[in-house]
C-alpha cells in the first residue's frame, strides 16, 4: 500500500459522534425526582488508527460518554457513527454484530473478571459466546493474545484473583482484543498503577495499536498523562466539550479554565506527589 493511501486510510473516522445527551433521572420514593444532564451536545471524531483522550475531573460526564459510545448506556440524543454504521438507536438485538468492533477496559480490572475463572478460560469466553470456532481453537488464540500482551501460557491455568493489578489489567486487554476490535475505549485503565506499571502497560498499548491499527478513546482526569499517548485532547466540564484540539494545540495555547485547571502546575504536582507515595508504599 502506497503512502497516498495509508493517508486516504486514515483520513476517514473510525468513530464520529454528534449532539451525544444523556439524561439521568433522580430520585427515590419520598424523594422529589430530578433531570441531570450527565452529558449535552457532545462532537468528537477519532480517526482510524488514531488516539482521542477525553479529559475533565470528576463529575465532567467523560465516563457517560464513554458508556454511550460503546452502547452499555443507550444515549438520549446524538449520533454514534462507527465506520459507516450508525448505532446510537440500535436495540440490543441489532447490536449483537457490532459488540466486538468496540471494545471497554475498566479501571479496576478485576470488575470485570469472573473470580472463578482461570485467566485464559477469562480472555477466551467472548470467543465462546460468540461461536467464534471449536473450544481447543477458542483456547489456542486465548493463549495466542495472552502471550502478545505479555502474560505467560504457562500461568494460563492460575486464577484470575492470583494476577497483581498489573497483571489483570494486561488479561483486560487481551479480553478485549481478542474479539479483534476496531475501537477500545479505556476508562481510567491507567489509574491505580504504579509508575513502573503505569509506564509498561502504556508501552504495551502502543506497540498493540502499532500492531493492529487500534483506533483509541481514552478516558481521563490526568492531562499531562494523556498528553504523552493522543493525538488529539477533548476536554470535559459539567457534561459539556469545552475545548478540543490536536495535542501540540492545546497544550501550547490551552483557553478553557478548565484546561488550564489540569494543566496547572499545583495540580500537576499533586499528581506527582501522589504517585511518589504510591511507588515507595
Amino acid at each position: 500500500m502506497g503512502a497516498d493511501a495509508r493517508t486516504s486510510e486514515n483520513a476517514v473516522p473510525l468513530l464520529r459522534v454528534s449532539g451525544l445527551s444523556k439524561r439521568y433521572l433522580r430520585g427515590g420514593i419520598l424523594q422529589k425526582h430530578i433531570h441531570i444532564d450527565a452529558v449535552r451536545g457532545i462532537d468528537l471524531e477519532i480517526l482510524a488508527g488514531k488516539t482521542l483522550a477525553l479529559v475533565g475531573s470528576s463529575g465532567s460526564g467523560k465516563s457517560t460518554v464513554a458508556r454511550c459510545v460503546t452502547r452499555l448506556e443507550r444515549p438520549d440524543a446524538g449520533e454514534i457513527w462507527v465506520g459507516g454504521m450508525e448505532i446510537a438507536g440500535l436495540t440490543n438485538r441489532a447490536l449483537l454484530p457490532f459488540r466486538a468492533a468496540i471494545q471497554m477496559i475498566f479501571q479496576d480490572a478485576v470488575t470485570s473478571m469472573n473470580p472463578r475463572f482461570s485467566a485464559a478460560e477469562m480472555v477466551e469466553e467472548p470467543l465462546l459466546i460468540q461461536h467464534r470456532g471449536s473450544t481447543k481453537q477458542c483456547r489456542q488464540s486465548a493463549l495466542e493474545i495472552m502471550s502478545e500482551v505479555g502474560v505467560s501460557a504457562d500461568w494460563a491455568t492460575r486464577s484470575v484473583m492470583e494476577f497483581s493489578g498489573g497483571q489483570r489489567q494486561r488479561l483486560a486487554i487481551a479480553r478485549a482484543l481478542v474479539l479483534q476490535p476496531k475501537l477500545l475505549v479505556l476508562d481510567e485503565a491507567l489509574s491505580g498503577l504504579d509508575l513502573s506499571t503505569e509506564a509498561q502497560i502504556i508501552n504495551l498499548l502502543l506497540d498493540l495499536q502499532a500492531a493492529h491499527s487500534l483506533t483509541y478513546l481514552f478516558i481521563s482526569h490526568d492531562l499531562p498523562l494523556m498528553a504523552r499517548l493522543a493525538d488529539t485532547i477533548a476536554v470535559m466540564s459539567n457534561g459539556e466539550i469545552v475545548e478540543q484540539g490536536p495535542t501540540s494545540q492545546l497544550l501550547s495555547s490551552p483557553r478553557d479554565p478548565e484546561t488550564k485547571m489540569l494543566l496547572s502546575p499545583a495540580r500537576i504536582f499533586q499528581k506527582n506527589y501522589e504517585e511518589m507515595l504510591g511507588a515507595s508504599g
